[in-house]
């Protein structure tokens, strides 16, 4: 039989606010356990939280940017579970009056077909705190400082079908959330999450299959693998007549498996009701609008723009949206040169991403601690000019990383400058023509591949100064 999988996520994204969402203490990441508490996020009896108002901000910016509809009228509501993590006995969330509804992110799979993945609803919430299991120790520490630490929960329609759009999707929704502002989100350090929820269903068949909920994947690639083992599980559970439980499951990226956790649980069973230590969020029109004016160009636009005005490829387009400091970078470069952007596009995609994997380092620390947009350009100016060629560019490149010099002070101290002296360089034609009889005749024959061959030996003689114009233009000329 053949199955269609229906995949949905459920992503929760830790916002940048300096203080927790509803006391003032820090959210600071990898401080010592338990260091930054107080009675508020401790749950302690008598107190009472207060919302921050920028957690509110950053989720309204979060809502507009995912297209959705921003509620002018919200509240929160108590989950209630218990969990040795979870000091008040319940979290407060937002269940039937979120934030923002009725969203939506295009993705564009490899086929180059554009998809739209529907957003439900996003809700705030604070998160818990966190247990640490102690190796060959049969106890379990709780470290709080997580707990009260603002949250979104971006929850998505079951609209994706395969791991690939899963991945497409949570890698947009990431993309968009670090363009705004509003999160880090490192899967690394725990402020991005995401939990999928799989099912299968013969194909054609329009009712739902019994779902089963991920958790536990810390990387992008990991989402890939624990869905794809999970929908082979599936499929060979119902191939072979067993039945599909509703349950939540774990990944262990080791093992590339899932495993059994507990039962799924289902809404009534958190019994919510509203808080009623919080009063409802009203907002007015023009705040939202505020709020909305403030947000700076989106990743899709910006992708669709480079294209138009750059003429890029959607794949170069891609490659330097992914960050919005890459881009910035890119279109400051554009700014102060007259270079065609397809240059600069091709040197920060070859030369300067190279160097960032290498060293692991972001465009900002980049730009900061070896080439900024200036200095560039200044190195792509020289080559435009013809006064160094594409090759000692390169050169002078790795040069720049070292030293922090100049491109124009290593040209000078090292001689660099390239030479388009016409006689200079017929001595060079004229000795390799000279040393490569057999390659001369092989040309006049027809084997025009071989010209490369010459020019390299050329070059090789000039140690890379020579012209490659004026190099070409006379050895085809002694070559007739």
């Amino acid at each position: 039989m053949e199955y269609e999988v229906v995949i949905g996520l459920e992503v929760h994204v830790q916002l940048n606010t300096k203080t927790k969402i509803f006391c003032s203490c820090s959210t600071e990441f990898g401080a010592a356990p338990n260091t930054q508490v107080c009675p508020i996020c401790m749950g302690q009896p008598g107190v009472l939280p207060v919302l921050n108002k920028e957690v509110v901000t950053k989720a309204v910016k979060a809502g507009i940017s995912l297209n959705g509809e921003i509620s002018k009228y919200s509240k929160f509501d108590r989950k209630n579970y218990f969990y040795p993590d979870l000091p008040k006995g319940y979290q407060i969330s937002q269940f039937d009056l979120p934030i923002m509804k009725n969203g939506y992110i295009d993705i564009t799979l490899s086929s180059g077909e554009t998809k739209r993945i529907r957003i439900t609803r996003i809700h705030m919430e604070e998160d818990a705190g966190k247990l640490i299991h102690g190796e060959g120790e049969a106890v379990s520490y709780v470290d709080f400082n997580r707990a009260g630490v603002p949250l979104l929960e971006i929850v998505s329609e079951p609209d994706m079908r395969s791991s690939e759009e899963a991945y497409l999707y949570l890698k947009e929704l990431r993309n968009i959330m670090k363009y705004i502002g509003v999160s880090d989100v490192n899967m690394e350090e725990g402020s991005l999450r995401c939990d999928a929820n799989v099912s299968i269903r013969p194909k054609g068949e329009t009712k739902l299959g019994t779902k089963v909920e991920i958790k536990n994947m810390n990387s992008f690639s990991s989402v890939r693998k624990a869905i794809d083992y999970e929908i082979s599980r599936q499929i060979e559970l119902k191939e072979n007549g067993g039945e599909i439980v509703q349950e939540t499951r774990l990944y262990d990226a080791n093992k590339n498996k899932t495993f059994s956790m507990r039962s799924k649980e289902e809404s009534h069973d958190y019994r919510y009701f509203p808080e009623p230590d919080l009063p409802p969020i009203v907002l007015s029109e023009k705040e939202i609008e505020e709020i909305k004016n403030s947000l700076p160009e989106l990743p899709d636009k910006k992708r669709k723009r480079f294209v138009e005005s750059y003429k890029l490829t959607m794949n170069e387009a891609n490659l330097l949206t992914e960050e919005r400091e890459l881009a910035d970078y890119f279109e400051n470069c554009i700014k102060i040169s007259k270079i065609e952007p397809k240059k600069i596009s091709n040197w920060i995609q070859s030369e300067i991403l190279a160097i960032l994997n290498e060293k692991n380092i972001s465009i900002a620390e980049f730009e900061k601690d070896y080439i900024n947009p200036q200095n560039l350009v200044e190195l792509l100016n020289f080559v435009e000019d013809g006064t160094i060629s594409g090759k000692i560019a390169k050169q002078v490149f790795e040069e720049m990383l070292e030293s922090k010099k100049s491109a124009k002070q290593i040209i000078e101290s090292k001689g660099l400058k390239q030479i388009t002296d016409n006689s200079e360089i017929e001595k060079w034609v004229d000795e390799v023509i000279k040393n490569n009889p057999k390659e001369v005749e092989k040309y006049k024959q027809g084997n025009e591949k071989i010209l490369g061959f010459f020019v390299g030996e050329i070059m090789k003689l000039s140690k890379g100064k020579a012209n490659p114009k004026a190099v070409n233009d006379i050895l085809r000329s002694k070559l007739k």
